[in-house]
């Protein structure tokens, strides 16, 4: 299989269990770019992903970084597509679903959930993304912790939450 075909199905795969966005897999996007395939070193992952979300736009951004990254221009289509196109369809068959059994007692059950699933995903990206850093012990940790808990029990924009983690690196690693 070439290596636009890899990209494709791996990003494809990623994208259906992506539940709370592409950050939410990113854990396992991780493991499969550096762990398994060796595309990307822990360094470059980091910092990919941290030029994806500095840059304006959806989250989804970071695949297209990661592919482009992989293999250029093709990559960057592939890895677009893969987190796009197999998410939308599934998206678009489980909403004609959704509308014809809304009156399912047990679907507002079902579909709470899901809450719990995307945060864990969120979290565990927090986690596998402060474990790539490779920096000052467990202050990374700390830090995705406490961003954590001020998201959760403050009405503070997360956007307060990625500054202080800027501010902190910043103080950090200078």
């Amino acid at each position: 299989m070439t290596l636009i075909l890899q990209i494709l199905a791996t990003f494809s795969i990623l994208s259906l269990v992506a539940v709370g966005g592409a950050n939410a897999v990113l854990p396992e996007m991780h493991r499969q770019l550096v762990e398994l395939h060796g595309w990307l070193d822990d360094a470059t992952f980091s910092q990919l992903y941290a030029l994806a979300q500095a840059a304006p736009g959806p989250n989804i951004l970071v695949a297209s970084v990661m592919g482009w990254r992989i293999a250029g221009a093709g990559g960057m289509a592939a890895a677009t597509f893969g987190m796009l196109v197999p998410s939308a369809i599934l998206a678009w068959g489980v909403a004609g679903l959704t509308h014809r059994l809304r009156g399912a007692p047990w679907l507002k059950p079902a579909q709470g959930g899901l809450v719990p699933v995307a945060i864990g995903l969120i979290l565990a990206a927090g986690i596998t993304m402060a474990q790539a850093s490779h920096s000052h012990g467990v202050m990374p940790l700390v830090v995705v912790a406490a961003s954590t808990i001020m998201v959760w029990r403050t009405d503070y924009n997360p956007l307060w939450m990625l500054a202080g983690g800027g501010v902190l690196g910043a103080v950090f690693l200078s």
